[in-house]
């Protein structure tokens, strides 16, 4: 896809992998709607902030209305990449917190990928990038929840492209392994440091996924740190 001109969606745009994806698409010339409970630092002609609380069906409609209304309703790009975890054992999970990584990381997938594919049927073009983890391919200890919101976004965005291939429409998922951003501020006893992949490049490979030929279709991208644990003396 020539991203020139294109608009895009973005939601979790306040920090990390969001930000500096927006960053690059506006670097590649496109409209950028950024959704997000905070504004980022960030002043661009065509970077537009949105409010929105993925979690929230009716945040997100609020959020979809006014981006329409600014920038009209052809989206050709999609990336849901709102998300966060809580470590704790099974046992000792708050209730809240299981619910509210699910709200967020699963239900705001739904919330947002219903309101936009329809014109992207109408136009026969769209991306959507879901942006899973790791964790969406395998078992993490201490975090049952978080692991079961990432192998939901797994099993969704396999659907959704069989679903909407038929269509012009791509859905990829991508699977980071662990990322130096925010993600860690609020889990004890894991924090982010330099082993850990850079944002920019997670978001460099979403946009490549994004560049590729019309009929050429990235199902799933899984991304490591090649030493996590440094290197070795």
């Amino acid at each position: 896809m020539d991203l020139k001109g294109k608009v895009a969606v973005v939601t979790g745009v306040s920090k990390g992998i969001g930000l500096e994806t927006v960053k690059q698409l506006l670097d590649k010339g496109c409209i950028v709607a950024g959704w997000g409970r905070s504004k980022p630092s960030l002043n661009h002609i065509n970077f537009h902030f949105f409010t929105c609380d993925v979690a929230s069906q009716s945040s997100v409609e609020k959020a979809y209305a006014d981006t329409t209304q600014k920038l009209g309703n052809d989206i050709r790009i999609l990336i849901n990449n709102a998300g966060f975890g809580v470590a704790a054992p099974i046992d000792e999970m708050k209730v809240e917190d299981w619910k509210a990584m699910f709200d967020t990381n699963v239900h705001g997938i739904f919330y947002v990928s219903r309101l936009i594919v329809p014109n992207m049927k109408v136009q026969d073009e769209g991306h959507i990038i879901n942006i899973a983890s790791i964790a969406g391919l395998n078992g993490v200890l201490n975090f049952a929840g978080y692991v079961g919101t990432k192998h939901a976004v797994r099993g969704i965005s396999h659907s959704m492209y069989m679903e909407l291939r038929d269509f012009g429409i791509k859905v990829s998922t991508v699977y980071p392994g662990s990322v130096k951003t925010n993600f860690f501020d609020d889990i004890e006893g894991m924090n982010a440091n330099d082993n850990m992949m850079r944002p920019e490049d997670v978001a460099t490979t979403i946009v490549q996924t994004l560049e590729t030929h019309p009929n050429y279709f990235v199902a799933d991208i899984e991304l490591r740190p090649l030493r996590p644990r440094g290197k070795q003396k």
